[in-house]
């Protein structure tokens, strides 16, 4: 059989791809122990700088979706690491050719964080207090919510933007819970958004692991993917990028969306703003969990009915 005889050809120690920021470690840390639980093979991180890690400019200016991911899935293509994990609200929707998503694991809780000075939540905040943020979603939001506040670029790893605040630099930031989770940061936040208040990247809270598609059907890879893979994280994801593909956004867009399964049904919010928080176009869809990239499409289609489009593009 072509599945038996290529699982000779997986190493016994296997090269797992990833950033090098403390968070990227921790989120592929976890991939790897359970790979190793999962097939009995041992598993060894490899660190992997990207342009997002060299370049600290907005991500708007260095080149957005993709920045934290093309160096990790050359390594991958050219061999050097046998699968790399990513956080799934930086991977581009596009596909590409020779990888294949093989893995999305449980997701994190997929919501934002408002990690502020004194335990203040977003409505105590001073009048025209400092906000950081490198995300124009959550500039958009925030906005909404709060037009006078005062929004501040950032960028840097989790410990990097909480000192911000620490520091009296900044009154707060926000930041993904999944994130803060993970580190055991998760004593810093003062107040989980909901997503009525601030609808979450999509993607964002689920890890992606990739492998080389010509290797994707070794009994292998089915084993991780029969024993890590969660089918209701992986719908959710489907619908999220479907809807973020089909409104041609990338992951720097003031685009928000969260999928959530009962059952067999899913149900869908999303959110397109202007990137002044001025104005916002938010809806929902329903359907099959099954048919998860069609109801993603679906509504990504009539938001773009209602002028998303322009939406996004105004100031």
């Amino acid at each position: 059989m072509v599945g038996a005889e290529r699982t000779s050809v997986i190493p016994r120690t296997l090269k797992l791809g990833t950033r090098g920021s403390a968070l990227a470690m921790t989120q592929s840390g976890i991939v790897a122990r359970s790979v190793e639980a999962a097939t009995g093979r041992i598993v060894e991180l490899v660190q992997i700088r990207t342009e997002g890690d060299i370049n600290l400019g907005p991500l708007a200016t260095i080149g957005g979706t993709g920045v934290f991911v093309a160096a990790v899935r050359a390594a991958l293509a050219a061999g050097e690491v046998d699968l790399v994990v990513h956080s799934c609200k930086d991977l581009p929707t596009a596909p590409v050719d020779g990888i294949t998503l093989a893995v999305v694991p449980p997701r994190e809780d997929p919501s934002d964080a408002l990690c502020a000075r004194d335990d203040l939540t977003l409505d105590e905040l001073p009048l025209g207090s400092k906000v950081g943020t490198g995300s124009p979603r959550r500039a958009a939001q925030l906005l909404r919510l709060r037009p006078d506040l005062t929004i501040s670029d950032l960028r840097g790893n989790v410990p990097t933007r909480l000192g911000k605040v620490s520091n009296g630099e900044l009154d707060a930031v926000v930041l993904a819970a999944s994130g803060l989770n993970r580190l055991s940061l998760a004593g810093s936040i003062t107040q989980i958004l909901t997503a009525a208040q601030m609808l979450p990247a999509p993607g964002q809270g689920a890890l992606a692991v990739e492998c080389r598609t010509a290797d994707v059907d070794t009994d292998f890879y089915q084993a991780c993917i029969g024993q890590l893979d969660d089918f209701a994280t992986r719908a959710c994801i489907a619908a999220e990028r479907s809807f973020l593909a089909v409104l041609e956004a990338g992951c720097t867009a003031p685009v928000g969306a969260l999928a959530t399964i009962s059952g067999d049904e899913m149900t869908i919010l999303g959110a397109v703003f202007a990137p002044s928080g001025s104005t916002e176009l938010r809806g929902s869809a329903s359907g099959f969990a099954a048919d998860a990239e069609v109801i993603g499409a679906d509504l990504a289609s009539q938001l773009l009915a209602e002028g998303a489009a322009a939406l996004m593009a105004t100031g």
